[in-house]
C-alpha cells in the first residue's frame, strides 16, 4: 500500500473493547438551545443521559476501533475518528461495516446488487470493491456510530 492508497482509503490503527464500568450521567437538555446569545439552560434539565446505554447496544460484543483515511468522508466519517462497532448486528445491505480484505481492516458501505458483493467507499474519488469468491473476506462488524471532535 503506497502513501497515495493511505490517503483515499479508510484504515484501523487501534482497536480497543469495552468494558462498563459505572454508570456515569450527564445532564441532557430536551428545550432547543440557540446557537447565539447564551440562555440559562440549567433551568431546562429534563434528565439524564448515559452514554453507555445510548451508544453500546450489546456490551459484550462491541469495540471501538480509530480510523484514518478519507474514503468515508461523505458518510459522516474522517480521518481519526473513532467508531463504535458491533458484532452482534447482521452487516445487512447499506450498512456501513468493519471488514477484513485480504488481510487488511477497511471501512466501507457493503451492498449485495444482483449476485454480487460489493465494498462501497462514500468518497467519489475511491473506487468501489468487489468482493470475490477468491479474497479472503470477514464482516468484523457493523458500524452504530462515530465520534469525532469538531
Amino acid at each position: 500500500m503506497d502513501e497515495t492508497d493511505i490517503k483515499k482509503d479508510i484504515y484501523v490503527t487501534e482497536i480497543w473493547g469495552f468494558k462498563k464500568r459505572t454508570k456515569r450521567e450527564f445532564p441532557l437538555y430536551l428545550a432547543k438551545i440557540s446557537a447565539g446569545f447564551p440562555s440559562p439552560a440549567d433551568d431546562y434539565i429534563d434528565k439524564k443521559l448515559d452514554l453507555n446505554e445510548s451508544l453500546v447496544k450489546h456490551p459484550a460484543a462491541t469495540f471501538f476501533v480509530k480510523v484514518y483515511g478519507s474514503s468515508m468522508v461523505n458518510a459522516g466519517i474522517n480521518s481519526g475518528d473513532t467508531l463504535i462497532v458491533d458484532r452482534a448486528l447482521e452487516p445487512a445491505d447499506n450498512k456501513i461495516v468493519l471488514a477484513v480484505l485480504d488481510g487488511d481492516f477497511t471501512v466501507k458501505r457493503i451492498r449485495k446488487l444482483k449476485d454480487k458483493l460489493y465494498l462501497l467507499p462514500e468518497n467519489p474519488n475511491c473506487d468501489p470493491i468487489e468482493v470475490t469468491e477468491e479474497m479472503d473476506f470477514e464482516v468484523w462488524g457493523v458500524v452504530t456510530y462515530v465520534i469525532h471532535s469538531v
